[in-house]
This record gives structure tokens, sequence and C-alpha cells, in this order.
């Protein structure tokens, strides 16, 4: 079975964009930060046992299609074509994922967060990325608040208030989703989020964090409503820190609507 039959099977969606979580006109830190946070929800650590080889298959076909889409070659061979070299060097081999996942995402420390949300939040960078999902998601807010880097539940007024004045203003259009969301949804969100914060709370060493100055330990420490929130941060910012890659790497602008 190749490659597209298996993300298929595995995700319900041959396309390898999907798969990952992004747009097909992602950038290659896009690429890398939405592998990043599928590998995380399926990561052979996280699983129970019972669910471990399931969660092996599924984490392996999610590294062959960041394998694909991070080299420049096969990506414009998928994108022209719709096909996948399944005798190119990314695919060929019995490569180990887990190892190969390690060496991409460092470890992050407590301080790096810190630092990080200090610089990034109600900055021109977190303005055009709220924007950037605000448009690309064409308003949907379930998609805008799993996107957006840092932000919790509590963040939510603050994320709206930004994007009504942007629609306001022109800068984005307004589509239905947004202004006319329904309560029925709001609350599903947050019963969501409350939902994925008692299972964070009840994980165990994920992912071998270990350590008092790690995020194990600041996840820990947080109360139950905000675990899940720290839990997609560890995944979006070892994506960004992590290879030594540089912050404030270069966003894609918020665009018009159709």
């Amino acid at each position: 079975m190749g490659l597209l039959e298996q993300c298929e099977a595995a995700f319900g969606s041959p396309d390898l964009y999907s798969v990952l979580g992004v747009r097909r006109e992602a950038s290659a830190e896009e690429i890398r930060r939405g592998y990043h946070r599928a590998s995380l929800r399926v990561h052979p650590d996280r699983a129970q046992p019972e669910d471990k080889e399931e969660a092996t298959r599924r984490f392996q076909i999610l590294g062959k299609a960041y394998a694909v889409l991070s080299d420049a070659e096969q990506r414009g061979v998928y994108d022209e074509q719709g096909l996948v070299d399944e005798e190119g060097e990314a695919l060929r081999g019995e490569r180990d994922w887990q190892e190969y996942w390690r060496l991409l995402f460092k470890k992050i420390t407590v301080k790096d967060i810190k630092d990080f949300e200090k610089s990034y939040k109600n900055s021109e960078e977190e303005l055009a990325d709220i924007k950037a999902a605000y448009v690309d998601f064409e308003g949907d807010m379930d998609r805008i608040m799993e996107s957006v880097l840092c932000v919790e539940y509590t963040d939510e007024p603050r994320i709206r208030k930004i994007i009504e004045e942007a629609i306001d203003s022109g800068e984005v259009p307004s589509y239905k989703s947004f202004v006319k969301e329904s309560k029925q949804k709001m609350i599903a969100r947050k019963r969501r989020v409350e939902k994925e914060a008692r299972e964070a709370e009840k994980a165990k060493d994920e992912l071998g964090l270990s350590g008092e100055d790690d995020l194990k330990a600041l996840i820990q420490s947080r109360n139950k409503d905000r675990q899940k929130a720290m839990d997609d941060l560890l995944a979006q910012l070892e994506a960004k820190y992590g290879n030594n890659a540089k912050k404030g790497g270069k966003k894609t602008p918020a665009k018009k609507g159709k």
C-alpha cells in the first residue's frame, strides 16, 4: 500500500496537507508546525498499551507525509502530479521515525515559553497570525483557536475583538460562520476544551519530559482548565524553537477572502 492509500486508511484522506492539518500554500515552517501538532496527538508514548501498535502505525505515516512535504523537490512533484515517489530517499528504507521526530523537536524550557509568550502576545506577528487564520479557515473559531500560537480558551474574547476590528476596518471579509456563530457551538467548544484538559491531566510521562525546569513541571503546576492549552503550547513552541528554528519566522499575511 502506497503512502497516499495509507493516509486515507489511517486519517480518512489521501491528501498529505489535510493529514498534517495545513493549507496547500503553507510555508515550510507551517508544515513543520502542522506535523508536530498532528504527531503529538498520536505519538506512541502517549498511547495506552492496547492502542500503541495503531498509534505507532499512524505516527509513522505522519512522518512519511512530512518527509515528502518538507522536501522541496518531492513537494513540487506532489503538488503538480498528485503523486509520491515511493522509491525516493525520504520514504526508502526502515527509518526510525521516533528518533527522526526527536531530532527535529528539541525539548524547551519554562523560560523559553515565558519569553516567547511575552514577546508574541499582542505583537504585530500575533495580529497577522490571527487575521491569516481567520481568512484561511473562513471564520471558523474552532480552527482559529486551535491554530494560533499561545492561545488559551480564556483568550477567546480578545481574539474575537481583534477579528471584529479587522472586519470593521475592511482588512478581512465578514464570514457568516464567525459573525453568526451559534451559542451552541461556543458552548460545545468550551466543553471540548474542558474535556481535553481533564484528559491532559491524566497523561503520564508526556513524551519523556522530566526535570523541574521543563514543560511537564509547568503543565502539572497549572490549573485543570489551562493544562490542555499548555499541552498545545508545547507542541507549537517546540515546532517553533526546535532544530534551532529562528523566532519570528516569516508568516503568511492575511489576505482577502473570496
